[in-house]
């Protein structure tokens, strides 16, 4: 009996399963797209936003209030050379803030917001040995062996900075620069390469580190040796339910019109899926518009030429499947240009082109 009940409903399941199929397909499907939301204006959606209230502002208070017990401590880590990483949900960038102006006054801070969506590594790497320049200078004893710039820190190698910062130009080693770097996970400081030198840099003797994380996958940006070794990171979860209001400002919003303002990130994504030979095409257009700003954009003729001389495409109709298929993902558009000649331009600012032709030459 018991092994007829467990056949009957497992058959049971099946039939079920398969009524629920021809139900759902016989049903009339929906002619409705996302692209048919009507989509606000992006000011407007975030006025919108930040008139909405904040809830729990004692709460959250009174959270924060907490993890200043923990000030003492942390100050204790990073003079003995660890690095801190905060996560949890909510914006880290007040309580982080907070502790380095408390806490951390009698050394040099430097902060990186690696929320923005593009940042010059090179660029923050001179400022933080400017920093520690002033701050030994500032340290420098009569008897003292000082170290003589011979050369401008921004006309200095990668290699030359990180090796000043890992020098040894005080007998103590407690003069040091502390980097506070907010979203060490964030798209300005994502890739490889730029996670490689700020390793380095928390590796260096004269340098700590304090930093943020928000993405669930942001601890596989590093390798074994980059966590333990480099960054060497103590990990704090410290959720302080706070809104990203600062960190959010610059993602672009969903329900926002976003008119030509497409980010270079889902431009590449798109052109990784294509052809070499499509991305090729791409590159000659986005190469032109870079080389002229001023102009209404590329005519067709123009294009094909220089792709039939580099042997991109054989004919007219193959270079058209792949200005279709470029159309059709909004990658470029169309506009008449003053001679009567339809000129296809790349709807994207010219900062935004540059990341994407750097990501797709990868």
């Amino acid at each position: 009996m018991e092994g007829n009940y467990g056949e009957d409903e497992e058959f049971g399941f099946a039939r079920n399963y398969f009524i629920a199929k021809e139900l759902g397909g016989s049903g009339k499907k929906s002619s409705r797209k996302l692209s048919d939301i009507e989509l606000v204006d992006e000011q407007e959606l975030r006025a919108a936003a930040r008139s909405i209230e904040s809830k729990h502002e004692k709460e959250i208070g009174s959270l924060l209030n907490s993890y200043k017990s923990l000030y003492p401590k942390w100050v204790f880590e990073l003079r003995c050379g660890f690095g801190l990483l905060m996560y949890g949900f909510g914006s880290k960038k007040a309580l982080i803030e907070d502790f380095a102006s408390t806490a951390l006054t009698e050394c040099a801070v430097l902060v990186i917001n690696g929320y923005l969506q593009s940042i010059n590594i090179k660029q923050a790497v001179t400022a933080i040995a400017e920093a520690l320049w002033d701050q030994l200078k500032t340290r420098r004893t009569p008897s003292g062996d000082f170290p003589k710039v011979q050369q401008p820190f921004n006309s200095r190698s990668m290699d030359d900075l990180l090796a000043f910062m890992d020098g040894s130009h005080s007998e103590k080693n407690d003069c040091f620069v502390c980097v506070v770097i907010h979203n060490i996970d964030g798209p300005g400081l994502r890739d490889s390469d730029t996670q490689q030198y700020l390793a380095r840099v928390a590796a260096c003797s004269h340098i700590r580190m304090v930093a943020s994380i928000d993405h669930v996958n942001a601890p596989l940006l590093w390798d074994k040796k980059m966590v333990h070794t480099q960054f060497n990171w103590c990990w704090y979860h410290v959720p302080t339910f706070v809104p990203y209001k600062a960190e959010g400002i610059f993602y672009p919003l969903i329900l926002a019109h976003g008119g030509t303002a497409q980010s270079a990130k889902t431009a590449a994504i798109v052109l990784q899926s294509l052809t070499p030979n499509a991305q090729s095409v791409f590159k000659v257009l986005a190469e032109h518009q870079l080389a002229h700003p001023d102009e209404e954009g590329m005519p067709v003729n123009n294009l094909y030429s220089i792709c039939r001389e580099r042997f991109l495409v054989s004919s007219q109709i193959t270079l058209n499947s792949h200005l279709t298929e470029f159309k059709d993902h909004e990658l470029i558009k169309t506009r008449r240009h003053s001679d009567g000649q339809d000129c296809l331009y790349i709807p994207l600012a010219t900062e935004a082109l540059e990341k994407l032709l750097q990501d797709i030459s990868q």
